[in-house]
């Protein structure tokens, strides 16, 4: 079985995020939307609102399961079985960092990373962007799914 481990805070999910998992979902048997907890960030959503988000996002998709782990990615793949990590690229800036890391947890473990270039009209967002606005009251709907929105 192909396992393949989506990490990050998704803090909140975004389209963006959202375009990369539809997009590898006919690649893989499995996708865990892995939510890292790192009790030194503060975050704008609780750890339940995160999880109920993705969960209701992907409510029909049984290729999708929702997690939290705590530690290092490639620990938790292993500990999921996952030989792959999955990730978006919006631009020049993400794959420096992202090829970093990949490489990285390649050596330390042998997962692999697989990249996607996020589709375009999608580049600009972010939850960072998302939560920005949300905080000075602007429309965020657009960046969001409907879930996030309510």
């Amino acid at each position: 079985m192909k396992t393949a481990v989506f990490p990050g805070s998704f803090d909140p999910v975004t389209l963006g995020h959202v375009d990369i998992i539809n997009r590898g979902l006919p690649l893989f048997d499995e996708i865990i939307l892995a939510i890292g907890i790192n009790s030194d960030k503060k975050y704008m959503f609780s750890l339940e609102d995160r999880v109920r988000f993705l969960k209701e996002t992907y409510k029909d998709e049984p290729k999708i399961k929702v997690m939290t782990y705590k530690g290092m990615t490639v620990d938790f793949c292993k500990s999921q079985n996952a030989g792959f990590i999955l990730r978006g690229l919006r631009n020049a800036i993400d794959l420096e960092f992202e090829k970093t890391i990949g490489q990285t947890n390649n050596k330390l473990s042998g997962v692999e990373t697989v990249f996607f270039i996020t589709s375009s009209g999608k580049s600009h967002i972010s939850s960072t962007v998302v939560r920005d606005v949300i905080r000075n009251g602007g429309d965020y709907h657009f960046m969001v799914p409907d879930v996030v929105r309510k």
